[in-house]
């Protein structure tokens, strides 16, 4: 049974999710503390976040931009500002999703099963050589050997596993991290590139990530 963390100040509202998510067969939780709210959520692991933006210590928007720091739990905002700035600033930090209140019912519930089918297609074990890549925790393992890399980091490792017999560009990169809404501008991908190439260095493949200059780089 798929666990839902329920961050929401108004416990009536927290009452009728918690309702309407039971009875559509997930595990309910209510987060009990607004201000060590990172810290909860990280300790309770759910499989998903309803993450209203109106809540006490640290809005809803700048929580989901500190939790995308460190993990990848599939998040959707629940609120009910309805403005395209909100839409956007949201999905910008990481939202998986955005629906505003009132909501029927049924929309949130397909809304939940999309994003989290969404999340398990791309959590497969990948491999490249012998390290065995999972994307959503953002690990890279070889025998007893295990790394974490950035959230960026992954991304960009990903695209070019993905199109490993051309060479990539640098903007095709930039845009790929813009997609996964995380904005990167020319000199953040330098840097993120050669934390990247460090740290497959560290896990035995030191020149995994080829420059080609003036035209991009080619994963070998």
């Amino acid at each position: 049974m798929k666990t839902i963390l329920i961050v929401e100040d108004d416990n009536t509202i927290c009452d009728e999710l918690s309702a309407l998510l039971r009875n559509a067969g997930y595990a309910p939780l209510v987060l009990s503390s607004f201000k060590h709210a990172k810290e909860e959520i990280l300790s309770s692991s759910p499989n998903l976040i309803l993450l209203d933006i109106n809540i006490p210590y640290l809005n809803g928007e700048l929580l989901l931009k500190e939790l995308r720091q460190t993990c990848d739990i599939p998040v959707i905002m629940v609120t009910s500002r309805n403005t395209a700035v909100d839409e956007v600033l949201s999905m910008s930090y990481g939202a998986d999703d955005y629906i505003t209140k009132p909501y029927h019912p049924t929309i949130l519930l397909l809304r939940i099963a999309a994003v989290l089918k969404r999340y398990e297609q791309r959590s497969d074990i990948v491999t490249y050589h012998d390290i065995s890549i999972l994307p959503q925790k953002g690990i890279l393992k070889k025998e007893d050997t295990e790394l974490l890399l950035t959230k960026n980091e992954m991304i960009i490792f990903m695209y070019l596993l993905q199109n490993q017999n051309r060479i990539v560009s640098r903007d095709e990169l930039m845009t790929d991290l813009w997609n996964n809404h995380e904005y990167i501008n020319d000199n953040a991908l330098t840097v993120n590139i050669s934390r990247l190439r460090g740290k497959l260095k560290e896990i035995g493949c030191a020149d995994a990530i080829e420059t080609r200059k003036g035209l991009g780089y080619f994963l070998l």
